[in-house]
């Protein structure tokens, strides 16, 4: 029997009582929202969400992965509301309830992946984090990418960053992967409007056995319900000019690592396949290089989704990332 402090957290929800939590405390949590629109420099709607109480110093701003919205992370934000922490989110552009950019609603899509970069620091700028003692970034998959390409680009006023799962690279069979940006290029210049890359497809819920997210079963069937019971929020497969365009920003991630000057936690799932651990230990050793404040915590065994996994795997995520903003 594993008996670490980390598998016992008291302070976090737990799966035991999990579906009591989300359908009380959670959810009159989330209905208190403070919540609105923000126009893009492109004019497109962007949706986005605080939870502040007035006895807060510190906020977190939580970044998302592709596919997912503020409102699948109500549990993460409870949790780190009760730690203290005033709580702002919002959802990218072209998924949840932010404007989709092309006809089919379902479909992964963005022009340009610094669009994404350009929201992020948009929406930092217009929850204006200045009246706080402490200020952090929560990033998850490609929202830990977004994160990154953030901290490379601007001037962040960020105390620490703690990132899951960040995609630096995509899981992808291996005789695709010398070929995969080039053939996302080719196929989105081939065909006028945008379509599913290969092997992609439209939204549909995987079933809980043999899923590549989480081995959590109450978290995993609840969040699938959430997207039944708000058809609006789903999205399916990416388009080969979002894989064309993600690339190419895992690349960016790798080659512009001295730029990074914000103490950083990078999180790995052991048992991730849906972005490259590979490409994860790449990035640290090549950031360690000129960057002493940053750490790198690998979550042995763990699925994709870090903030949604088993408690056991959960509770250390949670655990390292309020541990590294301690520290700042």
């Amino acid at each position: 029997m594993n008996d670490s402090r980390s598998n016992i957290s008291p302070s976090y929800t737990q799966e035991s009582d999990f579906e009591q939590v989300i359908n009380s405390n959670i959810a009159n949590l989330w209905r208190s929202r403070e919540e609105g629109y923000l126009k893009s420099f492109d004019k497109k709607a962007l949706y986005w969400i605080k939870l502040t109480a007035p006895q807060h110093d510190k906020a977190i701003v939580v970044v998302n992965g592709r596919i997912e919205c503020t409102s699948k992370y109500q549990e993460l934000f409870y949790d780190l509301y009760q730690q203290g922490y005033d709580i702002y989110s919002f959802d990218h552009r072209g998924q949840g309830l932010s404007e989709r950019l092309i006809e089919d609603k379902q479909m992964g899509f963005v022009g340009e992946f610094a669009d994404y970069v350009k929201d992020l620091a948009q929406l930092i700028e217009y929850f204006d984090l200045s009246g706080y003692s402490k200020r952090y970034l929560l990033g998850h998959s490609m929202g830990g990418n977004i994160a990154t390409r953030y901290l490379q680009t601007h001037d962040a006023k960020f105390d620490a960053v703690a990132l899951s799962a960040p995609m630096y690279g995509v899981n992808l069979p291996w005789h695709l992967k010398p070929v995969a940006t080039l053939l996302g290029q080719v196929l989105t210049a081939v065909y006028p409007k945008p379509t599913f890359a290969p092997g992609q497809v439209a939204y549909y819920p995987k079933p809980f056995a043999g899923n590549l997210l989480s081995q959590s079963d109450a978290r995993y069937h609840w969040f699938r319900n959430w997207y039944e019971q708000h058809p609006e929020l789903k999205i399916g497969g990416a388009s080969t000019q979002w894989v064309w365009q993600g690339l190419m920003a895992c690349k960016q991630c790798y080659l512009m690592t001295r730029h990074i000057k914000t103490p950083l936690l990078v999180m790995q799932a052991g048992d991730d396949q849906i972005v490259s651990n590979q490409a994860q230990t790449q990035f640290m050793k090549k950031l360690a290089k000129t960057h002493s404040q940053c750490e790198f915590k690998i979550i042995h065994d763990a699925k994709h989704e870090l903030l949604f996994e088993q408690d056991q795997y959960r509770n250390q995520a949670l655990d390292a990332t309020l541990q590294f903003f301690a520290q700042y």
